[in-house]
Order: structure tokens, then sequence, then C-alpha cells
């Protein structure tokens, strides 16, 4: 039997004024920013919909993706469109694990603001880089990471294995740098810096990690209604036991959406909603599989075209 996913972007496609018409034109949907925005320590509406460049800012950008997916989620909910199973890219995990009734959406909020400063905070700003690796096999991309870091004595690995062909790695600046020529001459047809502020999934990031960590010892998982794919192990997750643990590693750990992707269409899914900003998921799929179905839904036009 065909089965449909909920699937959530990470950090890198927001941007102003994401879910305004959903807020806007739908009360249930204005509920959820209202009481996302009620939690935060800072303007949260603000950063949302009037021109900023905090958006961009590690620890408001987790909080205000939350905040915008859940409330698209909303609408879709309110139109009858139920999930089989849902994942989240990174960030997009507390997305998918509020969509599967495991996390309150309040506890949700409150976990993306912390890990959004810690990621922030725990590399010092210009000492580690992402960057995204084109038209490479894993396996190589692995192999430079290794001999880089052995030369430079200084960290890069795979930070996240999007689809074939795109990876992007993570580390210490001077090794995620000195990474690029090797990567080219390996075959790599683009080797692109990410403008984001630290090295995300990498071990460069433990100590966020570990801080994460004694926050999730305060929150409650419930057993997910319908199943979930976490990041880590790209595993089918129906319980709440390992939850814990896999959110923190997540932190420092590579984010296997390829391997997810995979896993989803083995288990019989044929339809896919993209909830939220952007149409990077939609992207990554077209170079998984391009005969399955991805609907972004990312405006209220998006889902009155259903």
């Amino acid at each position: 039997m065909a089965k449909t996913a909920f699937i959530f972007p990470g950090q890198g496609a927001q941007y102003v004024g994401m879910a305004k018409d959903f807020y806007d034109g739908i009360k249930e949907c204005r509920a959820v920013i209202d009481e996302a925005d009620a939690l935060m320590d800072f303007d949260l509406k603000k950063i949302l919909f009037e021109e900023n460049d905090l958006i961009n800012k590690t620890e408001y950008t987790q909080a205000a993706m939350l905040a915008a997916e859940v409330c698209v989620l909303k609408a879709v909910q309110l139109k009858g469109i139920k999930a089989d199973i849902t994942a989240g890219l990174s960030l997009g995990e507390y997305a998918a694990l509020v969509a599967c009734g495991s996390l309150s959406f309040r506890d949700a909020m409150k976990l993306v603001r912390k890990r959004g400063i810690y990621m922030e905070n725990e590399v010092p700003a210009g000492q580690g880089k992402m960057a995204a690796v084109i038209g490479l096999d894993a396996e190589t991309v692995e192999k430079v990471c290794l001999e880089i870091a052995a030369q430079t004595e200084k960290p890069v690995s795979a930070a996240n294995y999007n689809c074939p062909g795109q990876i992007v790695i993570s580390g210490a600046a001077e090794a995620v740098e000195a990474a690029v020529e090797p990567l080219k001459e390996a075959g790599a047809k683009l080797v692109s810096m990410l403008n984001v502020s630290g090295p995300f999934h990498s071990p460069m990031l433990k100590g966020a990690g570990d801080k994460l960590a004694k926050e999730l010892e305060n929150v409650e998982f419930r057993k997910p209604e319908f199943p979930y794919i976490n990041n880590v192990a790209a595993e089918i997750v129906t319980d709440s036991a390992n939850i814990r643990e896999m959110l923190e590693r997540q932190v420092y750990s590579p984010v296997r959406w390829q391997q997810t992707m995979e896993k989803m269409l083995a288990d019989g899914v044929d339809t896919f909603y993209e909830i939220g900003p952007g149409k990077t998921l939609a992207g990554f799929m077209k170079r998984i599989d391009r005969s399955k179905k991805v609907i972004t839904v990312n405006t209220v036009g998006d889902l009155e075209a259903l």
C-alpha cells in the first residue's frame, strides 16, 4: 500500500515572511506562532515577519524555523492530510517529532531555543566552516577528509549526506579550506563554502551536544503515534527509548538524509509533503528518485492547490 510522508527542512531554508500568509489567514496557525512567541525571550514575530538580519543567526533561526514549520503543519493537518511516517533534516527533526506526537510543541520550542544558543556559542566565530561538495561520491569525500585531518591535525569530516553527488563537509576552518583543492582533484565539480556561523554536525560541536543532553533530561518524549526516522542512524523509530540520546548526538554527528529518504522509499512511501520554507528537500529527492512525488507546502496557495 502506498504511503505518505511529512518531511521538514533544516536551517538554511529560512527567509523573512515565512508562514506569514498562514498566520494572517488561518486562526489555528496564528495560535501556533502566538504560542511560540510567548515562549521565547525575544520578539519571534518580529524576526519572522519584519526585515532583519537576525533570522540568519543560528540562535534565532532555529526557533523561527520550527515555529514556521509547525504553523504550516497545522494547516496541512486541518486540510485532513495524514502521514504514515515523518522525518526532518537536522533542525527539521524537531518538527517531525511534533508531527508524530512524540514531543509537545512547547517543549520543542524551548529545546531548539537552547540548541540554537549552544550551537552558536560552542565554537568562536571564524574557527569553523562548512562546505558543499558537488559531484563526488561519499567514499571519496570521506577519504579526502581523513587525509586532510591527518595533515592539518584539525578536524574535518562529512556532515550532511544530502543526496547522490551532494555532501557537506564540516570542521576547523583551515582544514575545510585545505580540503577544497584535493576534493576538486579527486573529481568534485564544485566545492562551495556555506554561509553558516559554525562547523555544525562535526565533532567540534560535542560540547553543545553535552549541554543539550542536560535539557533533554527534563523533557518528556512519548511513543510516536506513527513512525519517524532519525538523522543520526537513519533508523525507523517506533518508541521513545533512544530519542534523547539521538537528539544529543545529532548536534555533532552527520545527518544521513539520503539514507533517510531511501529508507522511506523502501518502506513504500510514494508521496512526500515538504512542509515549511523552501524546496530544498524536493531538490534532493529529484537526485534520489525523481519518479516520486514531492509536494512543497510553503504558502497558503500551495495548500489550496492540493
